[in-house]
């Protein structure tokens, strides 16, 4: 069964350029003509989207709060479960490497499809058409929100603490980029010149290695 008619059901929405959806689910290990564009796009469409959705779902609930919603509702973990829910993985070409090693059920590859596609809607019908599939898709996780339970992360929550303490914010630094391109892994090191402590992150992105980092650090100042 041909992948895309499937997919194009599930988000509610059917391309008239349907290569820009195939390029959308092509990871950078398959091919030079990959995703990586679109996932760029669609991350800056999904969160002003998704911000909006929040602005006018909450309109009492101040800025701070209101980023710290539309994180938790963009962050990898709940792209990757979205892009689960629509079975993603099933329509993604992925190099011989990636098979091997199961991609199609990686989170962060998931998470970039599901961005790459919403990239895709928009050059393909605009910002309407955008806008109607990521409320279709984030219509569940919209309505069950709650803005009374925000879980900071580990960077929020690390910073929140300096600035209680009339300290100067934490220093990340990349450390060393290992493993190939579609499998690099990020070392971060987390600097508190005040504390003179220093943590050190590991993660699939900079930004993942940050958040340990930072998790690392919290854990040490509470200890």
């Amino acid at each position: 069964m041909n992948a895309l008619p499937v997919l194009q059901t599930r988000i509610s929405y059917t391309f008239t350029q349907p290569q820009l959806l195939q390029q959308a689910l092509t990871h950078r290990s398959f091919s030079a003509a990959n995703n990586e564009r679109l996932e760029f796009l669609g991350d800056s469409v999904l969160n002003f989207i998704i911000a909006h959705q929040l602005f006018k779902r909450f309109p009492d609930l101040p800025e701070g709060d209101l980023s710290r919603l539309r994180a938790k509702l963009v962050k990898e973990s709940s792209l990757a479960e979205i892009a689960s829910t629509l079975h993603l993985g099933d329509a993604l070409k992925l190099g011989e490497g990636e098979l091997k090693s199961a991609g199609w059920r990686r989170p962060s590859i998931l998470a970039d499809a599901l961005e790459a596609i919403v990239g895709a809607v928009y050059l393909d019908g605009g910002f309407f058409a955008a806008e109607q599939v990521v409320t279709l898709l984030y219509a569940e996780k919209l309505t069950i929100i709650d803005p009374k339970v925000i879980d900071k992360d580990a960077k929020s929550q690390l910073q929140e603490y300096l600035q209680s303490k009339k300290m100067e914010l934490p220093e990340y630094e990349v450390v060393s980029i290992e493993g190939e391109a579609h499998a690099q892994s990020f070392t971060v090191r987390c600097t508190l010149h005040k504390l003179k402590m220093t943590t050190t992150g590991v993660g699939t992105s900079r930004r993942v290695a940050e958040q340990q980092a930072a998790k690392l650090a919290m854990e040490k100042i509470q200890s």
